[in-house]
């Protein structure tokens, strides 16, 4: 699931035989409580029972400036917007992940409240009604849900003693002094965190920061593959201990459910793992003089009939996408 998430099912299927790991993690993670009244989960999209792929809605969400007591879970409407939203398609053959990031300005229609921007659904409704928004727009069902909180990128870097990632375009955050240069840089802590949140250096904004948090996560992903972690009980810990209490799953998303799922992934790395924005028919300002992305009806349709058929590599492969 996304790059995180198939990040935290190599930590728990490397600590398979180490109950305590996965207890750890269940205690210390968190548990967004989905509460679909009856009439809610009968509007929902049916899935096919011969359907076995998996879509999965990932978001990051940032408390860094937030000062409200609002729920971690965001279960209901609350002050707090996702800045990151991500959803990941699993095929039933499991040999691929496919991680569809979705800009938050995107302007839908939000049930029940009208169109408006896409990350507006959690202020008006919490996750739930994301989940419906999302789930109507492509007209097919989410199976999961997982939240991670941006300040978990600067517990998951310091946790590594670093994420190496290649940098394109060199930047100065915005009122800092963290200067980013081109090259291969490593990440760790604030300046880690800051890497991944920021959007304001950036001509295209939002779409500039999914870019730099796949490639934060995709880097991050290789580093516990690619080194000894996997075989080292004490990383183990400290990457469950230090980075759990910033994750969400839906209550049916625990860790032996994400150990089974890293058994059917086991042949998936980063390598074959397809990343991309969804695109979007440009930039506009709504009646209400918001500035908001155009969502694309065509794209719409060709994404819809990718998932409901399991089909998002044909998709990609007739509509490469553009870079970042």
């Amino acid at each position: 699931m996304s790059v995180v998430v198939v990040l935290l099912v190599a930590v728990l299927s490397a600590g398979y035989v180490l109950f305590d790991l996965q207890r750890q993690f269940n205690t210390k993670s968190n548990t967004v409580a989905l509460g679909f009244s009856d009439a809610e989960e009968q509007a929902r999209p049916i899935k096919d029972p011969e359907d076995k792929s998996m879509n999965v809605l990932l978001l990051g969400v940032d408390h860094a400036d937030d000062g409200t007591a609002d729920a971690q879970a965001l279960d209901e409407a609350v002050s707090q917007r996702s800045d990151s939203m991500m959803l990941v398609h699993i095929p039933e053959d499991r040999s691929q992940v496919y991680v569809m990031s979705m800009v938050r300005d995107m302007y839908v229609e939000i049930p029940g409240h009208g169109m408006n921007k896409l990350n507006s659904a959690i202020s008006l409704g919490g996750v739930p009604l994301l989940m419906q928004t999302i789930e109507g727009l492509f007209n097919t069902k989410l199976d999961h849900v997982a939240m991670v909180d941006f300040e978990g990128f600067r517990e998951l870097s310091t946790a590594l003693g670093g994420v190496t990632v290649n940098n394109e375009i060199p930047f100065t955050a915005n009122d800092t002094d963290y200067f980013y240069p081109a090259g291969d840089i490593t990440l760790e802590g604030d300046r880690a965190l800051r890497f991944v949140r920021e959007r304001k250096s950036f001509t295209n904004g939002d779409y500039q920061r999914v870019a730099n948090q796949r490639k934060f996560i995709a880097a991050a992903a290789n580093q516990v593959l690619s080194s000894g972690t996997l075989t080292n009980p004490v990383k183990l810990y400290e990457i469950v201990d230090k980075v759990s209490p910033y994750l969400t799953f839906d209550d049916n998303f625990d860790a032996a459910t994400l150990v089974g799922l890293g058994l059917q992934l086991k042949n998936v790395d980063t390598e074959n793992m397809e990343m991309f924005t969804m695109p979007t028919a440009g930039t506009s300002t709504s009646a209400d003089g918001q500035s908001i992305e155009l969502a694309s009806e065509l794209v719409i349709a060709q994404i819809s009939e990718a998932l409901q058929g399991d089909a998002m590599a044909d998709y990609l492969r007739e509509n490469p996408p553009e870079t970042p």
